[in-house]
């Protein structure tokens, strides 16, 4: 998902300076390392430290280990919030100017900030933060998917085109493309 995620971002930042296929490189190339280092990371603290990081337990809460959840959940906002601030700047034309890549933006600000005040709740002791990180994390999961094709791809799957195929369709059958016996 943080592949997915970083992949987006990086490819519509690249706006029109780059061909497809140099840009899909660049694109791979800067998420393969992200989240390279992001998953070696998280082995360090798995394995070299012990630091349960995906097991939640309110009873015994590792400060550590929501200090990670907090400073990556703020790199991501940190990002989110940077690329808002852009499109009030002067580096504004560098920006992608699809309004959808903005509505984008701002969902995965507020999902990223709700879910860096849950994990410095949790990791402060609070059993709501660990509640709160929860459903933050259940709806990313659910819902980034749906979010991307409703952002950037319910335009261009609109009824006029599916009925056009329909209109195709129909005027083929109508030539007699489909009669006779094709066996």
């Amino acid at each position: 998902m943080l592949f997915l995620e970083v992949s987006l971002v990086a490819f519509l930042l690249q706006g029109n300076s780059a061909s497809g296929l140099h840009a899909l490189t660049r694109t791979f190339v800067v998420s393969g390392l992200i989240v390279g280092l992001d998953l070696f990371l998280k082995a360090i603290y798995l394995f070299a430290f012990g630091i349960p990081l995906f097991i939640d337990d309110i009873d015994n809460p590792h400060k550590v280990k929501w200090g990670l959840w907090v400073v990556h959940r703020l790199v991501l906002t940190a990002v989110y919030g940077s690329i808002l601030f852009m499109y009030h700047s002067r580096w504004r034309e560098r920006l992608p100017a699809r309004p959808a890549f903005y509505r984008y933006v701002i969902v995965m600000l507020i999902m990223n900030a709700l879910a860096l005040f849950a994990c410095g709740l949790t990791g402060n002791g609070a059993g709501f933060g660990l509640w709160l990180y929860g459903a933050t994390i259940v709806c990313y999961h659910a819902f980034y998917l749906p979010l991307l094709y409703f952002t950037f791809l319910a335009d261009f799957f609109q009824e006029e085109d599916l009925q056009l195929e329909n209109v195709y369709y129909s005027e083929m059958k109508d030539a007699g493309f489909f009669d006779g016996d094709w066996e």
